[in-house]
């Protein structure tokens, strides 16, 4: 029995991935002193549909989305795993991530105060993955006429151009330069308009605090805020939606990733703000004005049944190190909780450099280092933003890996410390990605070790692992309950 649903469902992969268009390349203006570009207009917008008040338990339509998952889909429905798997019996399970396009009946249980319809942005579009491999921010910016053409600002030890630091912000969170650049020209003209306005010069994107003054540091705060709606909705933890009138409002179950995200950066504002900022009128129309039309674009990033490479522990065989962080943020704070840490058996404490390794878990290619960090290709090709990706941070620049440098899984990457970010002892900070989106740890996909696999806590950095019988609870007390030890995975008893 569970042969046959395994193979309809692959049968389904196969004719849903017969039927995904490719994306189609747009075609920018061609640079003119003068002249704004020539703007692509998006298609009409369709009707939206119109919720009813769904009576307990009835099955509704639902195509699946990119990065769907059965925990994920419970949550945003009201209902439970196992309803959901019995309305759709072909879903084997084994089943991680969806398919998309993938047809599903849903149990649904109403709840009030949802929220709107309407889709702003692809996922694929959202996340820093493929679909940016081919898009030239310094290019697309010179283009226009604005003051992000020609800005300058010192922003993480040097100075950088306007588009250097959207290039800059995108690659640490993982965020695409589109939606960054979008931000920057809803919320203060940075393409079109020839100066910033005075009141908006130490806090270009309204978020008025002190410790994110500048243009860099906004889009810092605003690409961590991105990720937070995104990671929150894609994992199922975020249903609900805080405005500022102290109303509350339901991202509408049917929604997706990209949509939350610009649903939560933008829910601080007032209310009327807040609905046409995330409104057809809003930042869906400039994006639509500067990309064209975005949807059709879209080339699902997360295929379905997706499964991760064998990992070993980032340490030797043989070795006891402490787990000291459970899923926590990979960068920044907050969703998605994609990191987990690791500390080194050194007697001494606090950040001196340790004399051990971190080891690499995966075979794979250096494709950027910076301060305390080395990030990790997999497939090969030497760009992060495709393919599995695996992140590595708080190492010490002494004896630390190169660029280029090609790893078998176990060779040494680096010494752990508290070299980059924010870190009150040496450890190594592990975090992964697929086709630019930070997965969760705690996941459909798990982020497992040498087979241990970790489960959220009730707060970020809490949590466990467990293999077997073997259970580890993260701790930065590095005591017993902490330890682990790498070696390979023994026989289930």
């Amino acid at each position: 029995m569970m042969k046959t649903r395994i193979i309809n469902f692959l049968i389904v992969l196969v004719l849903l991935a017969a039927c995904t268009p490719l994306p189609v390349a747009g075609t920018p203006a061609p640079p003119t002193a003068t002249a704004e570009p020539t703007i692509t207009a998006g298609p009409s917008p369709t009707p939206l549909p119109v919720r009813p008040e769904f009576l307990p338990g009835v099955l509704v339509e639902y195509i699946a989305q990119t990065g769907d998952t059965l925990p994920a889909l419970a949550r945003r429905f009201n209902t439970t795993i196992g309803e959901i798997r019995a309305a759709n019996p072909v879903i084997p399970d084994s089943a991680t991530t969806m398919p998309p396009g993938f047809p599903m009946h849903i149990p649904i249980y109403y709840r009030s105060f949802w929220g709107s319809p309407f889709k702003i942005l692809p996922d694929s579009l959202f996340v820093n993955g493929p679909l940016a491999v081919e898009f030239d921010t310094a290019a697309f910016v010179a283009e226009y006429p604005g003051w992000l053409n020609g800005y300058v600002e010192y922003a993480a030890g040097q100075n950088r151009s306007g588009a250097g630091i959207i290039d800059y912000v995108a690659t640490n969170f993982s965020v695409s330069p589109r939606v960054l650049l979008a931000l920057v020209e809803y919320q203060a003209g940075g393409l079109r308009q020839p100066a910033l306005n005075p009141d908006q010069a130490e806090f270009p994107l309204g978020h008025n605090s002190f410790l994110h003054r500048g243009l860099y540091l906004q889009l810092v705060w605003a690409a961590n805020r991105l990720n937070n709606g995104y990671g929150g909705w894609r994992s199922g933890d975020l249903l609900d939606l805080a405005l500022a009138d102290r109303s509350l409002e339901r991202p509408d179950p049917w929604q997706n990733a990209a949509t939350v995200a610009f649903q939560y950066y933008f829910s601080d504002l007032p209310v009327n703000q807040y609905r046409f900022a995330t409104g057809p009128d809003g930042i869906a129309r400039t994006i639509g004005d500067l990309y064209g039309d975005v949807w059709a674009l879209d080339e699902p990033h997360l295929p379905g049944s997706l499964e991760q490479p064998y990992f070993s522990l980032p340490f030797a065989t043989g070795e006891l190190w402490a787990f000291t962080g459970g899923p926590h943020a990979a960068w920044g704070e907050g969703a998605p909780l994609a990191a987990l840490d690791f500390a080194p058996p050194d007697d001494a404490a606090g950040c001196s450099t340790s004399g051990e390794w971190a080891t690499a878990i995966a075979d794979g290619l250096v494709v950027r280092t910076d301060t305390g960090l080395v990030v990790q290709d997999l497939d090969g090709d030497g760009d992060e933003r495709t393919g599995w990706v695996v992140f590595y941070l708080h190492l010490a620049a002494f004896e630390r890996v190169p660029l280029g440098a090609q790893l078998k899984q176990g060779d040494p990457v680096g010494h752990p410390s508290c070299e980059g970010g924010t870190s009150t002892g040496a450890h190594v900070h592990l975090a992964r990605k697929y086709n630019g989106e930070w997965l969760p740890a705690d996941y459909a996909v798990p982020f497992m070790l040498e087979g241990w696999l970790p489960t959220t806590g009730d707060q970020p950095y809490a949590g466990t692992l467990t293999r077997f019988s073997a259970q580890v609870e993260a701790c930065t007390c590095s005591d017993e309950r902490t330890w682990i030890t790498a070696g390979p995975l023994p026989v289930e008893p």
